[in-house]
């Protein structure tokens, strides 16, 4: 009888600890498992989904360092991160079932790189509560991801690149003082343009320049509104860090710079294609921290709805020198008129990729 009182006691036992080292997954009211949190010190494996939204320089700079900054992190704590990635390639579609797939298979976290992703997770998480972790969400709060940047209120926290509209701006100004219009482009059903297009219609409404807007959701629209500008005879144009004309960039840029019109954009990788500026933030350096958001949340049990949304200097304007060369700038002359608005102002030239 004592030994199968052992016995029992053994079966019991194991059960027990096959229970605790199970998957890391949430918990209902969507906070992650206290044992995940105590077990990630001692070689516990965590199951990351990530989703690109699509294939550009930015995006894939961020995705690039989140993974390996996450593969850093693993070997500090002595854990493992097991990453299923994968790009819609703004097919939402395509994006829903990636989505479905990280549920199925049980993923304790989802990465979502760009507004349109971290908006899918969102729906999708809002019974199972698995947390998700935005990367470059421009306006967390306008496009409804987050109650607020200080204490999001759900599953759902992450890194922005929020951009200073004003300072670009400023930037264009500064370089044509005399500009009378400018154009803007983007594409209407980016949720993370809207508001920086207001703020720069505001801002021009505000200093008497004339501007024209025109639109494209491919490749192909885009390119016939470069050729409308041109038309419009715009002297510079504006886009914020918007997807759609950063994957278009490689296929305006030359027909552009032709016409003398200087393209002022949300994010370095713009002028790493080809535009005439890029100004934001440093995307690798997103990268690593959403990587350290995943860590706080998976390993030390962050609860996404009380870990604030981060945000970054948008101080770094990148200038092309192709194109400075082309339309007759000089990238010294620049960086001296540009350097009392910026926190840096950096060189590139035309590429598809960072090195």
């Amino acid at each position: 009888m004592l030994k199968k009182i052992s016995a029992l006691l053994m079966t019991v036992i194991m059960a027990a600890s096959l229970t605790a080292c199970g998957s890391q997954g949430a918990v209902a009211d969507g906070s992650v498992k206290v044992e995940a949190a105590e077990e990630g010190k001692n070689g516990t494996t965590y199951k990351v989904g990530i989703c690109n939204y699509v294939d550009d320089a930015s995006l894939n700079q961020i995705v690039e360092n989140l993974q390996n900054r996450l593969s850093e992190i693993g070997k500090e704590k002595g854990v493992n991160f097991e990453v299923e990635y994968d790009n819609c390639n703004a097919d939402s579609n395509v994006l829903s079932q990636i989505i479905a797939n990280f549920t199925t298979d049980q993923v304790d976290l989802m990465v979502g790189v760009a507004t349109p992703v971290a908006m899918s997770m969102q729906a999708a998480t809002e019974d199972n509560h698995i947390p998700v972790v935005f990367a470059a969400v421009s306006d967390p709060v306008g496009c409804g991801v987050v109650g607020s940047m200080e204490k999001p209120g759900s599953n759902v926290t992450g890194t922005s690149d929020q951009l200073d509209t004003n300072a670009i701006m400023n930037l264009i100004l500064a370089q044509n003082p005399d500009i009378k219009k400018v154009g803007l482009l983007y594409d209407v059903g980016q949720d993370a343009s809207t508001t920086a297009i207001a703020e720069a219609k505001a801002f021009l409404d505000e200093k008497g320049i004339e501007y024209v807007e025109h639109t494209g959701t491919n490749v192909d629209e885009v390119s016939l509104a470069a050729d409308a500008f041109i038309s419009d005879g715009v002297e510079a144009i504006f886009t914020p860090s918007d997807n759609t004309i950063m994957t278009a960039e490689l296929s305006i840029y030359e027909k552009l710079a032709d016409a003398g019109i200087l393209h002022y954009a949300g994010a370095d990788s713009f002028a790493l294609n080809g535009a005439f500026l890029g100004y934001g933030v440093d995307y690798a350096n997103l990268g690593s921290e959403t990587a350290e958001m995943v860590a706080e949340i998976l390993i030390n049990g962050a609860d996404p709805a009380e870990t604030a949304v981060r945000t970054f200097d948008n101080g770094t304007a990148t200038i092309n020198t192709e194109i400075c060369e082309k339309v007759g700038l000089s990238f010294d002359e620049l960086s001296k008129t540009f350097g009392p608005y910026c926190t840096k102002v950096e060189s590139i030239t035309t590429a598809e990729e960072f090195d």
